[in-house]
């Protein structure tokens, strides 16, 4: 089984040819400006969310550990999760974007792939997960539902077959996605 990262589901979901390039073309890519400020602004973000109260996640009670890794080997998937939250019934992921616009469907499935290796180590439902939008200091809630996990668990089979198949995905319908990609340069029927 080829090993996979939670966040080609993202990348996937927001345009198939990054996994292309992150696995069967290798290419030097550029970072955005998005990119980069999230670096910088990660450990400020650990201090002030270690400090929080989990009010913000409509939640009374929980631990906390921040950059968790996972691996789930039955799934052939890992990630590092921003922050996870455990109560005494179940867990949830939680995923900061340092964005003031809503979380797109992209966010959803890297909450889904967190999910879906959650389930398989600790063996339990994990039914919701929110995206953390830093300069609203404001937590989006998502419905982790068994479906759009059934759904993710096809994604990686897709990604799976664009990587041994070696064949580029078509360019996706909307161009704005394509104007801060890190990939641009190399999508030559695209510009």
């Amino acid at each position: 089984m080829i090993p996979l990262r939670v966040s080609d589901l993202k990348q996937f979901v927001y345009c198939p040819r990054v996994v292309f390039y992150n696995y069967v073309m290798p290419v030097e890519k550029v970072s955005t400006f998005k990119m980069e400020y999230g670096k910088v602004a990660e450990d400020k973000i650990d201090r002030l969310e270690s400090r929080r109260k989990l009010l913000k996640y409509g939640l009374t009670h929980g631990g906390r550990e921040f950059h968790k890794q996972l691996y789930s080997e039955s799934l052939g998937l890992s990630g590092k999760m921003d922050l996870l939250i455990k109560t005494t019934d179940t867990y949830y992921p939680v995923d900061f974007k340092f964005t003031t616009s809503q979380p797109h469907k992209n966010h959803l499935y890297q909450l889904l792939g967190y999910a879906i290796i959650l389930e398989d180590l600790y063996n339990c439902n994990v039914a919701k997960g929110f995206v953390y939008l830093v300069p609203k200091e404001d937590a989006v809630v998502f419905d982790l539902t068994d479906e759009s996990k059934k759904e993710a668990g096809t994604m990686l089979n897709e990604i799976r077959y664009i990587i041994s198949s070696q064949q580029i995905p078509p360019a996706v319908p909307s161009r704005n996605k394509c104007t801060d990609c890190e990939y641009r340069n190399f999508c030559g029927d695209v510009f």
